[in-house]
């Protein structure tokens, strides 16, 4: 039996074992963090442990880290009742609180004229196209480049960043608000006076150690250059899908000519693991569905847009159709992907292709 090939890192990742071991140890810390004995010291110590870990990671002062429930919850407090701006390209988290009325290129970058009142992806889930950060911007969804890609927020020069553990190889349902130092944050859950006063109730124990583990060990990948492997495999994927079809589109990618006349693809700063895969002619939901049968895990756009049969909105804002941005799929990848294994998806993926547009 062939074994399954995980291809859908984007939505979420496989826990690592020593987030596993950070969250086990954990479950037998006894105390609550906001009681001042020794076993509630202990359980403060964890989370200011596990902070620290996180700001050291993402480049940013570890009081100004805001544990939340998920990205989602750290939106919503970074966005709501500010009134901003943002482009079709964000997250459904940052779209629900913001006009969408930036503008947005063929390959997915933002036009932004005020940052001030603006939020901004650092990097999209479906394309990886990543963007320009303008200074002052008041907030940025870190969530798929953290870990991913070399930057500090300190550096960004964003207000408010969004992130969250389950992406960078962290437990799902914890997450983090992070601030630039003197950021008023105005608390939605009130209560207890936690996370000085900007997130109240019981603090998530043990996913929180869960994610000051994750982000250690994804600083670690990332200075040992596992991410750079990562990418190479993401190309030779690219070609090998080339190779299976002439009129396959990459969105965010672009086609330039060499002085000896070849084409070679050329693309926005992007992420290292992701590829956007457009087939025209064959719906993205019917590819997920044969692949998923053939052993593969692949999406066909955000994985929190699951169970919505419809033409991605981020690839309509770039400019595509609806029946080309119907047809499209997401393949994310992860360290420990190797070549074999790519070749053996992209091998898969041709032979769907063939009886599709045989039966077409």
């Amino acid at each position: 039996m062939t074994t399954r090939l995980y291809l859908d890192w984007n939505a979420t990742t496989p826990l690592r074992p020593e987030v596993r071991a950070a969250m086990v140890a954990a479950m037998d810390v006894t105390g609550n963090p906001s009681s001042v004995h020794a076993e509630g010291r202990a359980a403060k110590a964890l989370i200011e442990r596990a902070r620290a870990q996180i700001a050291q990671a993402l480049g940013a002062e570890g009081q100004d880290v805001i544990f939340t429930s998920g990205a989602t919850e750290a939106a919503a407090l970074a966005c709501a009742g500010r009134g901003l701006h943002c482009a079709e390209v964000e997250h459904d988290a940052v779209l629900s609180w913001c006009q969408a009325d930036l503008p947005v290129d063929h390959l997915g970058r933002v036009l932004v004229a005020d940052p001030a009142n603006a939020a901004l992806q650092l990097a999209n889930s479906e394309t990886g196209v990543l963007q320009d950060l303008p200074q002052g911007l008041a907030v940025s969804d870190l969530t798929q480049a953290f870990g991913k890609v070399p930057f500090a927020f300190n550096w960004l020069g964003c207000t408010a960043g969004l992130i969250s553990a389950h992406k960078l190889g962290g437990p799902k349902g914890i997450g983090a608000l992070v601030v630039r130092r003197g950021t008023e944050v105005g608390a939605q859950l009130r209560g207890g006076g936690q996370e000085m006063g900007r997130r109240a109730g019981t603090e998530n124990l043990i996913g929180i150690a869960g994610f000051g583990a994750a982000a250690e060990a994804a600083a670690r990948d990332l200075a040992a250059g596992v991410w750079e492997e990562v990418a190479e495999i993401r190309n030779i994927l690219k070609s090998a899908l080339e190779a299976c079809a002439e009129d396959v589109i990459f969105p965010g990618w672009e086609t330039t000519e060499t002085g000896e006349g070849a084409a070679t693809g050329q693309s926005a700063g992007r992420l290292p693991n992701t590829l956007n895969v457009l087939t025209p002619g064959w719906k993205g939901e019917t590819q997920v569905m044969r692949l998923d049968l053939a052993g593969f895990a692949v999406s066909a756009g955000s994985a929190c847009s699951s169970g919505k049969v419809r033409a991605s909105r981020v690839l309509r804002a770039m400019g595509y159709d609806e029946a080309q941005a119907g047809s499209a799929i997401r393949v994310s990848l992860g360290p420990g992907i190797g070549k074999d294994e790519v070749l053996r998806f992209a091998d898969a993926y041709g032979a769907a292709l063939q009886k599709h547009r045989a039966r077409v």
